[in-house]
C-alpha cells in the first residue's frame, strides 16, 4: 500500500511538473525584435505585422513584401478590412494554449487579420474561377495589408454588387460563425425561438437577422443602450440584461446562441427546451492560459449528464456557405452593421477598441480609399 501511495505521488509530482513547465514555456514572450522583410516579389506594399506578442502598440505598420502567388491562388488588392475577437487573441497570444498552434514565445507568422473584400489583381495558373478586375470578400491570413494571397477554392467569394466594400469585409468570419452556430450546432428549423446572448456585437447581429432569414421568432440580449439597433434589425423581443436576467424568465427557447459566456450553462438551460441547443460561441475573457475556452470546457464537461444538446464552434471557412451568404446580402435580408471605420495605419486603436468589448456590429478597416465621416451607419 505504501508502495502505491509513492508510486502515485510520484506520478502527481511528475505531473505537476510537466504542466508547470508547460505553463512557463508557453507564457514566454520574446524580444521584440525588428522585423525583416518577407520573402515575396521585389515590390513591396503596406501591412500592419505582428513582430512579438503583446498589446496593440507592439504592432508594426510599415512595408512589407507583396505575397507570391501560387498555381491555385488569388491576389487581392485589399480595399477594406475588418476586425474579429480572434485577432486580439492572436496579437496577446492569449490564452496561452493557442501558441501551441501561432508560435512559442512569437508568432511564427508576423501577418495579421482575416476577413477582407478587394480586387482581384491576378490569378495562378490553375484558377478559372476568378479573373483579374472580380470583386471580392472572403477570408485569409495578412486581410491587414495591401495585398493578400487566398486558395481560390477555399475562403473566397465574389462581393454582392450591392455592398461596399467596407460592408462586404465586415462579413466573412462573423457572419459564418453565426450561420453555422444557428443551422449546423443549433439544428435551427423555421417557427423555432431563439435567444441571442450577446445581440449587437459582430456575430450577434449577423445571428439575429440570418435566425429571421431561417424563419424563427428572435429574442435578442444587450445593453440599454443598444436595444434599439438590436430591434432594427429584426428581433421580435429585446432583453435589457442590465435590467433582466434572461435566465430566470418564463419563456422557454429552441436554440440559445451565447456569444458573451455570463451565465453558466446549468443557468442557461432552465430557459432552454428538453431538445433545445445551445450553442457557446463566445465566453468571458478567463485567465490566461485557456481564456474563454476554461468556460466552453466546463459547459461541455456538463454535456453528457443534461438532456440539452450543447456545441462550441470555430467558423468554417468555406465558399458554398460563402455563397449562401452572398445570396442573402444580395437580397438584403441580411445587412451588415458597421459600428467604426479606421484607416489602416490606425488598427492599432481599432483592435484596442474591440477588445475593451464596447463595439456594436463590426470595426471595419478601410486599406484603399477614404475613411467615411462618422457617424457610421448602425442597422439597415
Amino acid at each position: 500500500m505504501k508502495r502505491r501511495y509513492k508510486i502515485l505521488t510520484g506520478l502527481v509530482a511528475v505531473v505537476a511538473v510537466l504542466l508547470v513547465s508547460a505553463a512557463l514555456i508557453l507564457s514566454h514572450d520574446s524580444t521584440c525584435a525588428p522585423l525583416t522583410t518577407a520573402n515575396g516579389d521585389a515590390s513591396n506594399m503596406l501591412a500592419v505585422l505582428q513582430p512579438c506578442y503583446g498589446p496593440p502598440d507592439r504592432l508594426r505598420v510599415g512595408p512589407a513584401a507583396r505575397p507570391t502567388l501560387a498555381d491555385d491562388q488569388v491576389l487581392v488588392k485589399v480595399r477594406a478590412a475588418a476586425v474579429n475577437p480572434l485577432d486580439w487573441h492572436y496579437m496577446r497570444g492569449e490564452p496561452y494554449i493557442m501558441r501551441m498552434e501561432s508560435g512559442i514565445g512569437a508568432p511564427k507568422d508576423a501577418r495579421f487579420g482575416a476577413d477582407f473584400a478587394g480586387v482581384v489583381e491576378a490569378v495562378g495558373a490553375k484558377v478559372t474561377e476568378f479573373k483579374p478586375g472580380d470583386e471580392v470578400f472572403g477570408a485569409g491570413a495578412g486581410a491587414f495589408a495591401e495585398y493578400l494571397t487566398v486558395r481560390a477554392r477555399r475562403a473566397i467569394a465574389h462581393k454582392p454588387a450591392n455592398l461596399s466594400f467596407e460592408q462586404a469585409a465586415a462579413v466573412p468570419v462573423a457572419a459564418l460563425t453565426a450561420l453555422q452556430a444557428l443551422r449546423d450546432k443549433g439544428g435551427l428549423k423555421p417557427g423555432q425561438k431563439v435567444l441571442v446572448n450577446g445581440a449587437s456585437g459582430g456575430v450577434g447581429t449577423f445571428a439575429v437577422q440570418i435566425a429571421k432569414a431561417l424563419g424563427a421568432e428572435v429574442t435578442g440580449v444587450s445593453s440599454t443602450r443598444n436595444l434599439e439597433l438590436v430591434r432594427s434589425i429584426g428581433a421580435d423581443h429585446v432583453i435589457d440584461y442590465t435590467r433582466e436576467n434572461f435566465t430566470e424568465g418564463a419563456q422557454r427557447f429552441d436554440v440559445i446562441i451565447d456569444n458573451v459566456g455570463n451565465y453558466s450553462l446549468l443557468d442557461a438551460r432552465r430557459v432552454l427546451q428538453p431538445n433545445g441547443s445551445y450553442v457557446i460561441v463566445g465566453g468571458p475573457k478567463g485567465g490566461a492560459f485557456l481564456g474563454p475556452l476554461a468556460a466552453m470546457l466546463q459547459s461541455l464537461a456538463l454535456a453528457p449528464f443534461i438532456s440539452q444538446r450543447v456545441e462550441s464552434l470555430l467558423a468554417d471557412v468555406n465558399p458554398k456557405d460563402l455563397g449562401l451568404l452572398r445570396d442573402m446580402l444580395a437580397a438584403g435580408t441580411v445587412r451588415p452593421v458597421i459600428d467604426r471605420t479606421y484607416r489602416l495605419s490606425e488598427v492599432p486603436e481599432a483592435i484596442r477598441y474591440v477588445e475593451s468589448g464596447r463595439a456594436r456590429g463590426k470595426v471595419v478597416i478601410a486599406v484603399a480609399g477614404p475613411v467615411a465621416a462618422p457617424p457610421q451607419t448602425l442597422g439597415r
